[in-house]
């Protein structure tokens, strides 16, 4: 499970890193984002849940489970969404302003045939 788990945060890693150094901004959101998710998904593993037990220390209980990278990774969904609503936003209006949507606001040759 641990292999299957590494391999799937490196796959949205190397996808993120590819999506990201794409020329357009679209691609470039979508590869900001897949890098976020493989974030979230790595704090959340390291965190080793445990199933069935409370998240407060007590006498009564076996053992209890650490709540942080359950807030963590909660809290990092809700400001990357926030990002990626302003980064779409932010693209949108250089798209309008530009013209096109290259991250450096320069068409490529092959485009402007």
């Amino acid at each position: 499970m641990e292999a299957l788990i590494a391999l799937v945060i490196g796959v949205l890693t190397a996808g993120g890193v590819f999506l990201a150094l794409r020329g357009q901004t679209f691609p470039v959101v979508l590869g900001l984002t897949l890098m976020s998710y493989a974030v979230n998904l790595f704090l959340f593993v390291m965190g080793r849940l445990a199933i069935g037990v409370p998240p407060i220390i007590s006498d009564a209980a076996a053992g209890y489970t650490d709540p942080l990278p359950q807030a963590l990774v909660l809290t990092a969904i809700v400001i990357s969404f926030g990002m990626t609503a302003f980064v779409i936003v932010l693209a949108l209006k250089a798209r309008a302003e530009f013209g096109n949507d290259h991250v450096d606001g320069l068409e490529r040759e092959a485009d402007r045939r």
